[in-house]
């Protein structure tokens, strides 16, 4: 047997005051990209901004269906419209930020397993690594990159054939 150990790190900021300028602009439109959200069922307003290797800022938000599985997370619809209008520009960043009826929440709440598979796939499309802002009322917490969020993880080497 052997034992392998995975660490992820994980910044945490008081406030959006300590945060890098670019950071602050994603957080910013994160936040205010909640309002389009249309999660008439859960409530659970998402608001995703990215920022790409060109400078552009790409928005999303999630979008409810009343079957629950029609619908699509804030990440996914910022990160695929990118992929559709800019094919060959890296994503940089991404700030995600989410808002219920009591306002913004108190912890930052990191992205479901498909959107954290899609952030690798486009990670790995690009050979850039993208971080991961998440933001909550105060608190904000920073991951490096994608695949710290799903260090085990199916890529395209599975896909390969002859591959073990």
């Amino acid at each position: 047997m052997t034992e392998k150990q995975i660490i992820t790190k994980v910044y945490e900021y008081n406030s959006i005051d300590e945060l890098e300028e670019k950071d602050k602009i994603l957080v910013e439109r994160a936040k205010e990209i909640t309002k389009n959200s249309y999660s008439p069922y859960s409530h659970f307003r998402v608001g995703a901004a990215l920022l790409l290797a060109n400078g552009k800022i790409i928005t999303g938000t999630n979008q409810e269906n009343a079957a629950y599985p029609s619908g699509i997370c804030a990440e996914r619809v910022a990160l695929f419209y990118a992929n559709s209008e800019y094919p060959d520009v890296p994503v940089l960043s991404i700030a995600v930020a989410v808002k219920t009826n009591f306002g913004f929440i108190e912890t930052p709440a990191p992205p479901c397993g498909s959107c954290r598979q899609v952030l690798l796939e486009t990670e790995t499309r690009f050979k850039t690594p993208i971080k991961i802002i998440l933001a909550a009322n105060e608190k904000i917490q920073i991951i490096e990159d994608a695949k710290s969020l799903l260090p085990i993880n199916f890529d395209d080497s599975f896909l390969k054939s002859g591959s073990k």
